[in-house]
C-alpha cells in the first residue's frame, strides 16, 4: 500500500443490518405460512404432532374448530389450543338419541360452561357458531347474543331443544352485524300458556345483513308483516326457509322481494285464508318462480310441509338447475311427481318419502344421472306398515345413477340380489344406509340371511365410510365387514349378530373404526373386552340392548382410565343399580363431567 493510500479518508462504514429474527420465529413463521393451505382437520391435526413449533404453529393458523362430542374437551381447553378460531361446531348427544333411547336430561347443562365461555370473550375471533343435538336454554341465547363479539356473522341450531322464541329474540336483537340465522329440526320449547315473542320483529331496523334465515320448524305462527317487512330490508338474503303457517300466497309475496332467492323453504305450499290467497291460482305462483330469472338461480328446494298437490307442477319451471330437492314432509305419489322430476337433470341431492313407491324411483333414475344423495323416508315407520318401496325400486336407482355417493333407504324387505346389484353399479359409495323396517328380516325371495349383500357393499365399494345394517344377519356378515370394511368410520348395528364372533370381528378388523353403535344385539362382555386395543382410537362406542354386565364394563374402566365409561338407565323411573341397559363409552381429555344426572353412573 502507498503513503498516498494511506493518507486518504478511511471509506465510510456500511451500516449495519438490523438484526435476524430469532430461527425459532423464522421456522414459526414459514410454518404458519404452509400450514394455512391445509385445510382437511385430519392433516392439521397430523401436522401439529410433529413436533412443538408445529403445534405451537398449527394451533396459530387453526379458524375452524370442531368439538364432535362437547363432554370431550372443556371450552377453556379448547380456547387455550385454538385462540384464533373463526368457526367453532359443537355437537352433544349421540345420534341414538334421535330414537328416544337416551333419557331425557342426560346432559342437560353441558352447553352452559361453553356460553359462560363465549361470553368471557374465550374467543374474540368468533365468527359463526354451529349447534348439533345440543339443549339450549333461551338464558344460554340471552347470554351469547350480549357477549358476542361484533365480528359475529352466523349462528345455526340443529336438532337442538331447550329454547323458545325469547331466546330466538335475543339474538335478533342484540347480534346486529347477523349474516345467518338457521333453526333446522329442532325441538323449541313453547309452551301453550306461554307467550310468543315476536322474534322477527326484533332485529334491527334498516337495512339487516342477513343472507340467510331459516325457522322450519318453528311451530308457531310468525306475524307476518314482521317476517315481509324483514325480508324487504334485507337485499343479500339468499337462503330462506319458512314455517308451515306461511301460505302458498305470502310465499309469493316474499318472492318478490328476493330477487337474489338461491335456496328456498316454502312453508306449507297452500293457499291460506288471508288476502295474499284470495283468487290465488295456479299461474300466478307460476310466475312467481319464472320471475326474476329464478329458474336460473334457484338450486335448492325444500318444506312443502301442507302440499297441495295441484300447484306443485309449477316448481317444473325452475327444476332445470336444482341440484337440491327436499320432499321429506309432503306425500308425494309417482303421478304428483313424473311431470316434474323429468327436467330435474341436475338433481344431486334427494329426499322423498316411500309414498313415491318404486314407480317414482324409477322415474328418479331415468331422468336424475347426476344423482349423489337419496334419501328415502317412511311415511308409516312402523314394523307392519304397507310395503310402498321395494328391492324394485333400489335396482333401478343403482342402475340409473351410478355416480350415487350416499343413499339412506327404508323399506319393508329387501333380497341380497338388489344390494350386490348396487354394489356393482355403485363403487364409489361412502354412505350405505339400509333399514329394513321388519326385525330379523331375511332375502324375502331366497330365505337366505342378507349376509352376502351386506359382503357385496364392503367388498365392491372401497370407499365407504358409513355402513347400517338391518335385516337377519348372521356372524358372517361381520366377518365381511370386519375383512373389507377397511375405510370405515361409522358402523351403525341393529337387530343383528348371532354371537360375539360378530363385535370381535368388526373390534379386530376395522381399523380405521370411530363410532360405532349397536342396538339390540347378542352381544356381551367378550365382545366388548376384544376392542380393548382400538377403544383410545375412537370417538364413541353405544351399545343398548345386549348382554353387557356391570363386571365387564368396570373392566374396561379399569384398563382404559382415559375413557369415560357411562352407564345409562333408559327408565330413570326404574333404575336397576346392577343392570347395563346402555353403554355409552367416549374419549375425553377432562375425564368424567360433573353434571351427571341420578339415572347416569360412571365407572
Amino acid at each position: 500500500m502507498s503513503e498516498e493510500d494511506e493518507d486518504q479518508a478511511a471509506p465510510p462504514k456500511r451500516p449495519r443490518a438490523s438484526p435476524s429474527p430469532p430461527p425459532d420465529q423464522v421456522l414459526d413463521n414459514v410454518l404458519e405460512t404452509v400450514l394455512q393451505f391445509l385445510a382437511a382437520p385430519r392433516d392439521r391435526g397430523a401436522a401439529s404432532l410433529v413436533c412443538r413449533s408445529w403445534h405451537r404453529a398449527e394451533s396459530a393458523t387453526r379458524v375452524t374448530v370442531a368439538v364432535r362430542n362437547i363432554l370431550a374437551a372443556s371450552p377453556a381447553r379448547a380456547a387455550r389450543r385454538f385462540p384464533n378460531a373463526h368457526h367453532i361446531l359443537l355437537k352433544g348427544r349421540p345420534r341414538f338419541a334421535d330414537f328416544n333411547l337416551l333419557p331425557p336430561g342426560w346432559a342437560g347443562s353441558a352447553f352452559r360452561p361453553w356460553a359462560a365461555a363465549f361470553a368471557s370473550a374465550a374467543f374474540p375471533a368468533l365468527r359463526s357458531l354451529s349447534l348439533k343435538r345440543i339443549t339450549v336454554t333461551d338464558a344460554d341465547l340471552d347470554l351469547l347474543a350480549r357477549s358476542l363479539p361484533a365480528s359475529f356473522r352466523e349462528l345455526s341450531l340443529l336438532l337442538c331443544d331447550g329454547f323458545s322464541s325469547r331466546g330466538l329474540a335475543s339474538i335478533a336483537s342484540h347480534c346486529r352485524g347477523l349474516r345467518v340465522l338457521d333453526v333446522v329440526d329442532c325441538e323449541m320449547n313453547e309452551e301453550e300458556d306461554d307467550e310468543v315473542s315476536d322474534w322477527v320483529a326484533a332485529f334491527p331496523g334498516g337495512h339487516t345483513h342477513l343472507e340467510s334465515l331459516s325457522f322450519e320448524c318453528f311451530t308457531p305462527q310468525v306475524p307476518f308483516a314482521a317476517l315481509e317487512a324483514l325480508v324487504a330490508r334485507s337485499p343479500r338474503l339468499h337462503r330462506l326457509g319458512v314455517n308451515q303457517h306461511v301460505s302458498l300466497g305470502q310465499l309469493r309475496r316474499l318472492m318478490a322481494l328476493t330477487p337474489r332467492l338461491t335456496h328456498l323453504g316454502t312453508g306449507s305450499f297452500r293457499p291460506g285464508d288471508g288476502v295474499e290467497d284470495q283468487g290465488l291460482d295456479f299461474g300466478q305462483i307460476l310466475t312467481a318462480f319464472t320471475s326474476a330469472g329464478r329458474p336460473n338461480t334457484l338450486v335448492s328446494l325444500s318444506g312443502f310441509r301442507d302440499l297441495a298437490p295441484e300447484y306443485l307442477p309449477a316448481i317444473a319451471v325452475v327444476s332445470a338447475n336444482l341440484t337440491s330437492l327436499d320432499l321429506s314432509y309432503a306425500p308425494v305419489t309417482p303421478d304428483q311427481i313424473l311431470p316434474f322430476i323429468g327436467q330435474c337433470c341436475s338433481l344431486e341431492t334427494l329426499w322423498v318419502l316411500d309414498s313415491v313407491r318404486d314407480e317414482g324411483l324409477e322415474a328418479v333414475a331415468m331422468y336424475c344421472k347426476k344423482l349423489q344423495v337419496l334419501r328415502v323416508l317412511p311415511l308409516d315407520a312402523l314394523e307392519d306398515a304397507e310395503e310402498l318401496v321395494s328391492e324394485v325400486g333400489l335396482t333401478a336407482i343403482s342402475e340409473g345413477c351410478r355416480g350415487l355417493r350416499s343413499i339412506l333407504y327404508f323399506c319393508q324387505r329387501m333380497t341380497n340380489a338388489a344390494v350386490i346389484t348396487m354394489s356393482q353399479n355403485c363403487p364409489e359409495l361412502k354412505v350405505f344406509r339400509l333399514c329394513i323396517m321388519g326385525r330379523h328380516q331375511p332375502d324375502h325371495v331366497t330365505g337366505e340371511p342378507m349376509d352376502e349383500g351386506f359382503g357385496a357393499i364392503v367388498r365392491n365399494c372401497s370407499k365407504l365410510t358409513r355402513l347400517s345394517t338391518s335385516g337377519r344377519l348372521t356372524d358372517r356378515a361381520f366377518e365381511y365387514i370386519g375383512k373389507y370394511g377397511k375405510s370405515l368410520r361409522t358402523l351403525s348395528v341393529a337387530f343383528a349378530g348371532d354371537s360375539d364372533l360378530a363385535l370381535q370381528h368388526i373390534l379386530q378388523g376395522c381399523s380405521k373404526l370411530e363410532k360405532l353403535e349397536i342396538r339390540d344385539c347378542p352381544f356381551g362382555d367378550a365382545g366388548l373386552l376384544s376392542g380393548m386395543h382400538h377403544f383410545y382410537h375412537m370417538r364413541f362406542v353405544w351399545m343398548s340392548g345386549c348382554n353387557l354386565t356391570l363386571q365387564g364394563c368396570k373392566e374396561v374402566a379399569r384398563q382404559l382410565p382415559r375413557m369415560v365409561v357411562e352407564l345409562i338407565n333408559s327408565q330413570p323411573e326404574n333404575q336397576r343399580p346392577d343392570g347395563v341397559d346402555i353403554l355409552y363409552m367416549y374419549r375425553s381429555l377432562e375425564g368424567p363431567r360433573e353434571d351427571v344426572p341420578p339415572f347416569v353412573k360412571i365407572l
